[in-house]
């Protein structure tokens, strides 16, 4: 069986394709894959990494209002159709998998028409104009929450399967998490990221709120600042905290082994990635989100409060963020284990743990029809 999967531009696009391929190579290491993306996306450095075969095609990000930009991405759509038309041919996958981005546009839609089985996956509540408009032309249809039906009038069919989360992000037990964290028991664990790069404006908030949250002596914080903001966070960590209360924070500018923080943690502050989202709902962790506004379509907000709405997290807007209301959300919650166990427990009723396994048994339908 030969698999193609298109996406990219950020992580949230193809750590999932990522996912799913692992998944399918575990059940049979005979498979081909191949995928295709830019040469400007994460998926550059990310796929060779993950051991996979990545070709890449000309094309840039659909406008959303006409300008000069919009004929140019017209005619690097018109090349991106041939240049995926070749690899499609050249490749002969008996599925294509799309998880969204721009660069998806083209393979999928040339598969389609060529006749080839095709998988759109969405991640977020609020799916992107690339996935809508494919949603046409696409076999199926798999979304990570039944809200996003709506916005797929025009789909043949639509499945709800969740996001497919690493296999480590379910089976790590806390006792593990913990124990490679070297957290003792009976501390409470507050984990904080904002990304692979981190975020700002939330790092300095945490700065801001830190002196306050150290005042509890059973808080262990564990701050991951992203690696271009590890520096400052550092000199920051100086003001207002005393040396002997310093003990209680962990501050990294990466965290390698995020399945033993979400397993270690008792509550979580982060943005509102739809893959953040499903690991920590295949978790069952609490969370105060913090959406991303610089995001298309504002979609983490989104995602940010159906979670919200279903009891799982504390939804605080970037613009409203300081580090008082933060130390006093964050204290708030940790002080009432009875509300944090309730959050957990919403948390993991929205989780879809089987996400993979489900996609997975999606593609090997879809192959059996070519």
């Amino acid at each position: 069986m030969r698999v193609l999967f298109t996406g990219g531009g950020t992580g949230g696009h193809i750590y999932p394709a990522l996912t799913l391929a692992k998944g399918l190579q575990e059940e049979d290491d005979s498979i081909s894959f191949l995928f295709v993306g830019t040469n400007r996306g994460l998926e550059r450095d990310l796929v060779p990494r993950a051991g996979f075969t990545l070709r890449t095609i000309t094309v840039s990000g659909l406008e959303r209002r006409l300008s000069w930009r919009t004929i140019l991405t017209f005619a690097r759509l018109g090349k991106g159709l041939w240049q995926a038309y070749r690899i499609l041919q050249d490749f002969r996958p008996h599925v294509v998998v799309g998880t969204g981005g721009y660069v998806s546009l083209p393979v999928v839609f040339v598969a389609a028409r060529l006749g080839i089985p095709t998988l759109l996956h969405e991640q977020n509540v609020l799916p992107g104009l690339a996935n809508r408009y494919l949603s046409r032309y696409a076999t199926v249809v798999a979304a990570s929450y039944g809200e996003s039906k709506r916005y797929f009038p025009r789909a043949r069919r639509f499945v709800v399967t969740g996001n497919p989360v690493r296999e480590e992000i379910v089976n790590l037990s806390r006792e593990e998490g913990r124990a490679c964290l070297g957290i003792e028991e009976g501390k409470r664990l507050l984990l904080v990221f904002g990304g692979s790069r981190g975020a700002r404006p939330v790092n300095d908030a945490l700065l801001a709120a830190l002196p306050e949250l150290v005042s509890w002596p059973e808080l262990i914080t564990c701050f991951i600042t992203g690696k271009e903001n590890y520096d400052y966070v550092r000199q920051g960590l100086g003001s207002g905290i005393g040396a002997e209360k310093l003990g209680n924070i962990i501050i990294k500018p990466y965290l390698h082994d995020m399945p033993a923080g979400l397993a270690a943690a008792d509550l979580v502050i982060a943005r509102a990635g739809a893959t953040t989202l499903a690991e920590l709902t295949a978790r069952g962790v609490p969370a105060i989100l913090i959406p991303s506004p610089y995001v298309t379509g504002n979609h983490q907000e989104y995602n940010a409060r159906l979670l919200e709405a279903k009891g799982a997290a504390v939804v605080i807007r970037e613009r409203e963020l300081d580090g008082s209301s933060l130390a006093k959300q964050v204290l708030e919650l940790l002080q009432d284990p009875s509300r944090l166990q309730l959050m957990g427990k919403k948390s993991r009723g929205l989780g879809q743990r089987q996400a993979r396994e489900d996609l997975v048994a999606l593609i090997y339908e879809l192959a059996a029809r070519k």
